[in-house]
């Protein structure tokens, strides 16, 4: 049976204008997911250009590299982690990245991944199967302080005690569609526009596949990845993500560094942002009302 991996591409176009791809450039997709950002980056490289696309999941890579036959060789699939990302592409850097983090519409809407809220599924949320933990292992072998730091810290909700403790109580749970309530029920107030566990799965997705972990990896990753001159655009939906996205392109910008008697840096800064307010997602998508978008520029390797 072949896979299908339908994903409305967030800031696409946005992204492509960021990144200003050459013809004949080489490029890195770190979120491979449904293939779009990919395919805008083979189309705006033109018949000689390249693209290797990284993604964890399995069902992504088989779908994308379906949907990008027609590009050949062009297009190259690439199974890991950001952790993964140096030793994966052996020295090779490029002309441009773009990562879109987060997690994708398939992966939410097959309930059998375990994400979704509304369609029941094992409690699992892992991306791949080399995650040590499902979400379901992770509640149960978590305290309640513990449990607590993790929804209130990744998932900024704000009942986070009332949920752990709730989480701790209800399991095991049958499925996704059954913790969803539990959660609900725990959360004060009438139901919303946004679902009251959405906090809560987040944050144990986040927590599950190490997210915030991996993110740091891309960006320590960057000077190595980049050649000079080279792009990289990334797409964050949660304020933690954005905020190390933020503090680290500024830092790589020279933002904070010493500086001589007359104000010049002491150090040349080693990159140069592109945009200093993140660029938002004007469509009508709501899955990325909350996308925020920055890019940066490398000016020396290291």
């Amino acid at each position: 049976m072949q896979l299908t991996f339908h994903h409305r591409t967030v800031l696409g176009p946005e992204a492509i204008d960021l990144i200003a791809p050459k013809a004949g450039g080489v490029y890195l997709d770190v979120t491979l997911g449904g293939g779009g950002h990919t395919a805008l980056l083979l189309e705006a490289s033109g018949p000689s250009g390249r693209v290797f696309g990284l993604d964890r999941d399995p069902d992504a890579l088989a779908a994308a590299s379906a949907r990008l036959a027609e590009y050949g060789e062009r297009f190259q699939p690439v199974r890991g982690t950001f952790a993964d990302l140096t030793r994966l592409m052996d020295g090779q850097r490029v002309d441009g990245l773009v990562a879109d983090l987060g997690v994708s519409s398939p992966q939410l809407d097959r309930g059998e991944r375990g994400f979704s809220l509304m369609r029941p599924g094992p409690v699992d949320m892992r991306m791949d199967g080399d995650a040590p933990l499902s979400a379901a292992e992770l509640i149960a072998q978590s305290t309640e302080d513990e449990l607590m730091a993790i929804i209130r810290n990744y998932g900024e909700e704000r009942h986070s005690r009332r949920v752990a403790r709730a989480l701790l109580a209800g399991q095991p749970f049958a499925d996704t569609a059954q913790m969803a309530a539990v959660v609900a029920a725990a959360v004060p107030g009438k139901p919303g526009r946004i679902h009251k566990a959405t906090r809560t799965f987040q944050a144990l997705r986040i927590a599950v596949n190490d997210e915030l972990g991996q993110l740091t990896s891309l960006l320590d990753q960057l000077p190595a990845l980049l050649a000079v001159g080279g792009r990289a655009a990334v797409i964050a939906y949660h304020s933690l993500e954005d905020r190390q996205v933020k503090h680290r392109f500024r830092a790589m910008a020279g933002e904070g560094a010493q500086k001589d008697a007359y104000g010049n840096p002491m150090v040349a800064p080693m990159a140069r942002l592109l945009n200093r307010r993140a660029i938002t997602e004007s469509s009508d998508n709501p899955r990325a009302r909350s996308a925020r978008m920055r890019g940066l520029e490398l000016l020396k390797q290291q």
